[in-house]
């Protein structure tokens, strides 16, 4: 066996249900489940519904503290849509969950004209975003985000982290009207409490300074972009970060700011196609203001994904830290 081949074992099936967490990442265990049984505490009228995933989706922690507001729909999440609606209807604060393929694709319908017509105040959390599952096309959502940024009225949250959900919870609960955020579940990685972050609804943050490159990301691909700014700064590449958690309505203010700064690439790193995500929105939002930095975008193919490991999957679409950091020194050579 060659040394190469023993410092990267053989990954098992198991790999492809992994942690999106690196080895030794601190995270912190379930952290939309124990914020919602804390927010929950305070605010009656939240109820909990899901479609047969509540240990997957971390639900199951509110149906232990509040089995009277805990709702299990069964594999239907067009019906998991129709009752979260009706029930939202009622004055009650319906947080729904399932997978994202399931919430998006599946119940589109339901999404569109049972809840976001209506305006109504109903969280949907969605578990497995983008290529965070190795199950291949029928498990990831590779275009939640385009399918739910067309809905009018629909705000799109997609969380970097444990702190980041923790934060987003309250502050979508606080917002009138249907929410989608994407979410992690089980052991989350905990990363932006080294950098004095505050969640705000509708606001980006820039997370560190760089003179060479603007790395403007959201949900796990903040994380890599963070990972991938400390490896370049070994090579004397400046990277700034630019942390972006809602989609919809997008901080367009704070992205000119930070775009117009001249002499930096700017790319945008996101874990979704290149079709009408976030990399699409900020290229609308530039041209449209007139601004024309460099642009580049590191994202998933706009292709039916290959099901297997993850670190396997992250590095043939070039979404892992390693594939990052060679593409943007590729741009700037």
């Amino acid at each position: 066996m060659s040394t190469a081949t023993a410092k990267k074992p053989r990954l098992t099936t198991s790999a492809m249900i992994a942690s999106i967490a690196s080895e030794g990442q601190r995270t912190i265990a379930a952290p939309f489940g124990k914020a919602l049984v804390t927010l929950a505490e305070q605010r009656p009228e939240i109820v909990g519904l899901t479609a047969d995933l509540a240990k997957y989706t971390d639900l199951h922690l509110f149906g232990q503290a509040y089995p009277e507001r805990f709702f299990q729909m069964g594999m239907a999440e067009q019906l998991l849509m129709a009752a979260a609606g009706g029930m939202a209807k009622e004055g009650f604060m319906p947080f729904a969950t399932t997978y994202a393929v399931f919430g998006t694709r599946r119940a589109f319908d339901f999404v569109h004209q049972v809840i976001a017509e209506e305006n109504l105040n109903v969280k949907l959390c969605c578990a497995l975003p983008g290529l965070t599952t190795g199950y291949g096309p029928s498990h990831q959502a590779a275009e939640d985000l385009a399918l739910v940024r067309a809905i009018p009225g629909m705000t799109v949250i997609d969380p970097c982290d444990a702190l980041d959900i923790e934060q987003a919870v309250p502050a979508i609960a606080a917002h009138n009207g249907p929410v989608y955020m994407r979410l992690l579940r089980g052991n989350v990685p905990l990363v932006l409490d080294e950098y004095d972050y505050k969640f705000e609804l509708g606001k980006a943050k820039l997370l560190r300074g760089g003179n060479d490159v603007l790395l403007i990301a959201s949900g796990i691909m903040t994380m890599r972009s963070l990972e991938v700014a400390s490896a370049l700064a070994a090579d004397q590449v400046d990277v700034a970060v630019l942390h972006v958690p809602t989609i919809k309505p997008l901080d367009t203010a704070t992205i000119l700011a930070e775009a117009s700064r001249s002499g930096r690439l700017v790319v945008v790193a996101e874990n979704h196609t290149t079709v009408g995500g976030l990399g699409e929105a900020v290229a609308t939002a530039l041209l449209t203001a007139g601004v024309s930095p460099q642009f580049r975008q590191i994202a998933l193919p706009d292709a039916f994904l290959d099901a297997g490991a993850l670190p396997t999957l992250h590095d043939r679409y070039g979404i892992s830290t390693d594939a990052m950091a060679k593409t943007i020194k590729t741009w700037l050579a």
